[in-house]
């Protein structure tokens, strides 16, 4: 209990300095508190760009932050809550100190510079961090540790929304995925103590302003069910275009990852040109949309525009979470769902089109992340408003349903999925499937060069007990394997002697190094010697070897497997 009120004030003070570097940042590059709600106009500090600063803007910010995420903390990159989630349930809630720094450095520039991301992913990732330090460093056992990265993310949501209750039930939801008494009432103390930091620096004022609505006609819950039917469909295409635009990214970008980020701010400057609305996080836009400012059209344009500006965001690099730009289109869809039902019923039957906007918000975010509990608790505790809830609860069932039946996976576990990770796979599995590979690697062989010839290293392979030596390029970079079967077989052509070890060179499927040991065994039973190389996390350089007696040591004698 003690722990967890000293990690819900660092949560509380982490989210505090977090909101004041965005807001610095933001100041610095655009010259507006919120240049979201002041667009058509330029920076004041360089009048003369005009508003075309927006295309200069992200390039600088990626070109401060890019190199400072590929140095020292490669974590920070993206919108951070699936790594959370993964720390929590495959390692043990172990999160490197360093992204508490790197992180809120990273998001702050990222939104500061028009970064169309959210406070919300990077504060989880901060005060889980300082929850999982504050564990390592009195070496609690590991069932506190995950309890401490849940306070630390539960204070994040807490003091960032000033929502006690939303940060509790997203930890619970989406990081612990469990519901204890014990981690409850350490993740409520944590929550509330985070919330008394957050009020006490930033006030008592309600995050977001919004109007009272209420239904008007029970005609409307039917209304509301196809906005949640809408919704489903909104949350999972956009956790769908996400992926596939950072897909996109990785393929065209061929440059080193520190410059990915600058290098790509300009195509996003070109989005922040055309709907400069979608500046940074975009909450005053979000509230025009609830007070009916915006028509149709232009409501669709910035749902689909926020789609492809969050999504062009992160697959450059970016830092930032997910959480915001859910809401913002959320809020889209049901203003414009809304004033579309005016034009085709009587107003008196379809009701206030901010009404629809409100539990859009809570539908998108739902479908997205699969957290319909956190989904109705934050519109609660966002509005105030009780009558509001019956709709919302219909609505966030309808989408996560309809999502579910879309898309077996969340915008968060996605991500994970992608990577080969299961979050599920540890109840089937048991401890085979939360060793990383990185504690069981053994030591790497010496690699051959490309340009060896094969003559050369036939008698190196002959040597070598692991039957393929990993080969390197000139700059040590990985190129791939060579086998001793592929040089016995050169042997028989009367070519051998204008060959070089490039030549016979394979490129197996890789393994990497925080890869599982249950992930990397699929991998290494195709493997034509007796071992495969260990990658680094970029792929790029071989950092040790793994074999199948050293996995099998790894099942059946886990603690000498670890402890070597």
């Amino acid at each position: 209990m003690a722990l967890a009120f000293v990690v819900g004030c660092g949560a509380g003070l982490g989210a505090v300095v977090f909101r004041w570097l965005v807001n610095t940042f933001t100041e610095l590059f655009s010259g507006h508190a919120d240049y979201s709600a002041a667009t058509a106009l330029g920076n004041p500090r360089v009048p003369w760009l005009g508003v075309w600063f927006v295309l200069v803007a992200p390039s600088i910010g990626g070109a401060l932050y890019g190199p400072l995420v590929d140095r020292f903390a490669r974590e920070a990159r993206g919108h951070g809550v699936p790594e959370v989630m993964y720390a929590v349930a495959q390692r043990d809630g172990r999160i490197p100190p360093r992204v508490t720094v790197i992180k809120a450095l990273a998001s702050a520039l990222c939104i500061g510079s028009g970064g169309s991301v959210g406070r919300e992913g990077p504060i989880v990732q901060i005060g889980a961090a300082l929850g999982s330090t504050a564990g390592r460093l009195l070496r609690v056992p590991e069932g506190r540790m995950r309890s401490l990265v849940a306070c630390g993310a539960a204070g994040g949501i807490a003091a960032t929304f000033n929502a006690p209750l939303a940060g509790v039930f997203f930890a619970m939801e989406l990081i612990l995925r469990d519901f204890t008494v014990e981690s409850f009432g350490f993740v409520v103390l944590s929550s509330v103590t985070a919330s008394v930091v957050g009020r006490s620096a930033l006030g008592d004022a309600p995050f977001l302003r919004l109007p009272a609505f209420h239904v008007d006609h029970p005609v409307q819950y039917l209304m509301f069910a196809g906005l949640g039917l809408l919704a489903g469909v909104a949350g999972t295409a956009f956790s769908g275009v996400l992926y596939r635009i950072e897909d996109l990214c990785d393929k065209v970008w061929r440059g080193p990852e520190w410059l990915r980020p600058a290098a790509g701010g300009v195509v996003l400057g070109g989005v922040l040109l055309v709907l400069p609305q979608l500046y940074g996080v975009g909450y005053p836009v979000l509230e025009n949309a609830v007070d009916g400012r915006y028509v149709v059209g232009f409501l669709l344009a910035l749902l689909v525009g926020k789609i492809l500006a969050t999504s062009l965001t992160i697959g450059i690099g970016g830092s930032g979470g997910v959480f915001a730009p859910s809401l913002f289109i959320g809020a889209m869809l049901g203003a414009a769902y809304g004033v579309g039902l005016q034009h085709l019923v009587t107003p008196g039957v379809s009701g206030a089109s901010g009404a629809y906007a409100l539990v859009g918000m809570g539908a998108v975010f739902a479908a997205a992340s699969r957290a319909p509990i956190t989904a109705v608790v934050v519109l609660f505790e966002l509005t105030g408003e009780y009558s509001i809830i019956l709709p919302l609860m219909l609505a966030i069932v309808l989408a996560t349903l309809t999502a579910r039946v879309l898309s077996k996976d969340s915008i968060y576990t996605l991500k994970l999925r992608r990577r080969g990770i299961d979050l599920d796979a540890r109840a089937e599995h048991g401890p085979f499937a939360t060793v990383p590979v990185r504690e069981v690697v053994e030591a790497l062989p010496s690699p051959l060069p490309a340009s060896m010839p094969v003559g050369d290293a036939v008698p190196i392979l002959s040597r070598s007990p692991h039957g393929a030596l990993p080969v390197v390029g000139a700059d040590g970079t990985y190129r791939g394997t060579i086998t001793a079967r592929a040089a016995a077989e050169a042997l028989t052509e009367e070519e051998t002697r204008r060959l070089t070890v490039d030549d016979l060179t394979e490129l197996p499927s890789p393994i990497t190094a925080d890869m599982t040991i249950l992930q990397a065994l699929s991998i290494l039973v195709s493997a034509p010697g007796t071992g495969l190389p260990v990658l680094d996390e970029r792929r790029t350089a071989p950092v040790g070897w793994l074999t199948h007696q050293r996995v099998l040591q790894a099942v059946h004698a886990p603690a000498p497997a670890q402890a070597a």
